[in-house]
Formats: structure tokens, sequence, C-alpha cells
């Protein structure tokens, strides 16, 4: 059976408070077949040439500030995934792409936020890589080599945020109505994606209402094409397994078949 693909809004360390947020991606994992390993592809991990993390169990990359000191205390001791570093190395790497290394990275907060609320127990095998360019072809490209890891039992995450802009929102009540900007972005994203009209959502500063407005920078979005990459095979549209707000922000998160 081939492993579903997620893209996940992953939110910032206080999302660890939020008993809603954390349920649904509780349940979330919950309906999964449980993954062999995960690769995650995080929107705070540019890189270039792609990059592979820890192998190891090493320490987190509490990589924010300003935040309790609690925050600084999490820990994700999930194994390591060596094999799996291996095989995406064999799938991906080519004179055009090469892989390079990183042995003493850790998870960063994109990567361990959500997985502490999937996977508490950090009983599977993770591997994080970097992203090597915010270029939603170069990202769909990269998906499409690592697809066939999904047939090996690996769960292939996307973890960003669908809407995307701090310096436009107060961080004064998580359950604020959204701006609408975001409100406007998050709808043409939900139905671009279930046209399944991937052109249009790679050109989404142009083609999205508001999209430059989301996403004054495009890193919180990027990580989802190396999703739609991975699931290209389908011709099934995304299901939306999370919606809402938090912050004004859409945390809209997707499962690919």
């Amino acid at each position: 059976m081939s492993m579903p693909v997620l893209y996940l809004s992953h939110g910032a360390p206080p999302l660890a408070d939020d008993q809603v947020w954390t349920g649904e991606l509780a349940s979330w994992s919950a309906d999964l077949p449980k993954p062999t390993a995960i690769l995650i592809v995080s929107a705070h991990w540019e890189n270039a040439p792609l990059t592979l993390g820890a192998t190891t169990t090493v320490p987190l990359v509490y990589d924010f500030g300003g935040f309790p000191d609690r925050y600084y205390a999490v820990t994700y001791p999930a194994p390591g995934a060596p094999a799996l570093a291996e095989s995406v190395r064999s799938l991906v790497a080519s004179p055009g792409m090469p892989v390079h290394d990183e042995p003493a990275r850790g998870l960063d907060h994109g990567a361990y936020v959500p997985l502490v609320e999937m996977y508490p127990a950090a009983d599977v095998p993770v591997l994080q890589i970097s992203m090597p360019s915010l270029d939603p072809t170069v990202l769909m490209d990269v998906g499409r080599r690592l697809a066939p890891l999904r047939d090996e039992g690996v769960l292939i995450i996307g973890s960003g945020f669908f809407t995307h802009n701090l310096s436009a929102i107060t961080m004064a009540d998580p359950a604020v109505a959204a701006p609408s900007w975001s409100a406007e972005f998050d709808s043409w994203g939900e139905e671009t994606l279930a046209a399944r009209d991937f052109d249009a959502l790679a050109d989404f500063p142009h083609k999205a209402p508001s999209g430059r407005l989301a996403h004054p920078r495009t890193e919180h979005f990027a990580p989802l094409f190396v999703s739609v990459g991975a699931s290209l095979a389908s011709s099934d549209a995304p299901r939306s397994v999370i919606d809402g707000y938090w912050y004004g922000l859409s945390k809209r998160s997707l499962q690919f078949a």
C-alpha cells in the first residue's frame, strides 16, 4: 500500500497549547497507516544543494526566540533514518541536483512541533531534508523523485503554513477573525487544489488574490510543492484534513492520496 503524502501547517511552539489543533493532528496521524519512516521538508530549512539532516538522534534546533523557557525544554528523540537517507540520495542525486549532508543538524520546529503531537512516542525514524530552492518547479521535481519512497511505507510531509504574513497580524488572540487577505488566499488555494490546477498553484504570487500579502516571502507555501510532486501519480484531489485559522493565519492542512 502506498503511503499518503501530507502538507501541514505547523504552527509556532505555542501550538502545543491549542487543544483543538493538537487534537486534530493526533486524530489525523491515528487515521494513517503507521509509517516505516518520516521524511519531512520544513519551511525553516533552506539550503542549496539539497541537504540531508542528521541520521542519528541529535538535539533539536530551537530556531525561534522570545518564548517562555518551557518551549526550549521540549525534546523529541526520534530515531534517525540512515537507510532512508541513502534512499533519498539515490533517488534525488544527479548532475543537476547534488546532495550534501549536515549530520549535526537536528529537527527544527517546523518538523518537531507537529510530530510531537502526531507521533508523541517518537518511535518512528525521521529524516529532515532542506529545500534547495523556493522555485515551485524545482520543488515539485524533488517530490516527484521522492515518490517511490511511498511504496516503502515512508510518510512524506511538507511542513509550512497555508498563509504566513507575521507583519500583518497581531499575536494577541489566536481565535481572532481572519483578515480578508488570509481568507481570500485560503479560499483560492482550496479551490485550486480541488481542481488540481497545479500550474496556477505554482504561480500563486500572481494568480491568487492577495498572493503577495498572504506570502510576502514564499518559504511557508513552498513545502506544499514537494508534497504535490510526490503525489502526481494520483488523479485524486487532495483532501483538507484541518482548516480554520490561528491568529488569522490559515492552518489548512492537506492529505494527498
